[in-house]
């Protein structure tokens, strides 16, 4: 599907409210369709202390408490990948609000991958049905009047997805802030050359077109910020812009990711994100635990 079949309707501009957590560096979002008081959430995290093994709920009450302040109907909980630096909420803030659970369709790729990793039993479902809805490359839904779609943006992981609402875009990991660069691509089932071609899918986008970054990391000690455009990505983001060639950016990317550490949260995040912010099933005695592969990532 070429970008232009993609129904782009720059004339609306949804109400766009962030939600930044300083444990991650990830940004949720509240979008708001401005013709009604319905809304989805984009990449929530819950709250964990790794070390000690807790969860916690206080960003995702922010949200909640935000929703329900302004009197908004939550119609979408929306997670652009799994994520491999924090652990969804979205099942928590579901249980709370309501909405449908998404992800893209190729979530059974990573299923299938990290199932292996962790050694899931048969009881692991890895068809995607942990979510209320896979979006494929092209669909279209609604948020209250307001018409949104889903691009396939594989590369940082199989299942990453753009999702456009009007003039808005979230990129989730595809792209960072100009002076970011983009996302790595070293991950199982991750590809550079597949996320360049990725990346421009987006930067044929409109040059107007907002587009709301999942993370940031304030490079060279910037304030955190979050919103950009189309065209100030194309014309300045130092792995992309100015017109690099996917050669380029291949060998750079292929050599800085040999460089990164592994998230922190990588082992966590993936457990329950691959099952749509699940934690894995308690076992016989009512505990629940999360596996560490040994050397197994």
């Amino acid at each position: 599907m070429s970008n232009s079949n993609y129904p782009v309707d720059m004339g609306v501009k949804p109400d766009v409210t962030p939600f930044f957590d300083p444990a991650t560096n990830t940004i949720s979002y509240v979008v708001k369709d401005p013709a009604s008081n319905a809304c989805a959430v984009v990449d929530s995290v819950m709250d964990i202390d790794y070390a000690a093994g807790r969860i916690t709920y206080d960003h995702a009450d922010q949200i909640i408490a935000y929703i329900r302040e302004k009197d908004l109907k939550l119609e979408w909980l929306i997670e652009t990948h799994v994520h491999a630096d924090h652990l969804s909420a979205a099942p928590y803030i579901q249980q709370k609000l309501g909405g449908k659970l998404s992800i893209g369709d190729k979530i059974t790729v990573v299923q299938e991958t990290f199932g292996k990793v962790f050694n899931e039993g048969t009881e692991f479902q890895r068809d995607g049905s942990q979510f209320d809805r896979l979006f494929r490359d092209g669909d279209v839904y609604q948020i209250g009047e307001l018409t949104a779609f889903a691009m396939y943006t594989p590369g940082h992981t199989p299942a990453c997805m753009v999702h456009v609402m009007g003039d808005a875009a979230f990129v989730g990991d595809t792209l960072f802030m100009p002076d970011g660069g983009s996302a790595r691509a070293d991950f199982p089932g991750g590809d550079a050359a597949t996320l360049y071609d990725s990346i421009q899918k987006v930067l044929a986008l409109p040059d107007d077109m907002r587009l709301f970054m999942c993370h940031d990391y304030g490079p060279n000690g910037r304030d955190i910020q979050w919103e950009t455009t189309v065209g100030a990505e194309k014309e300045h983001n130092i792995h992309v812009g100015g017109g690099k060639t996917k050669e380029e950016f291949v060998k750079f990317r292929t050599e800085r990711d040999a460089q990164l550490d592994m998230p922190k949260l990588i082992i966590p995040s993936l457990q329950v994100n691959m099952r749509a912010g699940k934690l894995p099933p308690a076992d016989e005695s009512g505990k629940t635990f999360l596996k560490v592969p040994v050397n197994g990532l």
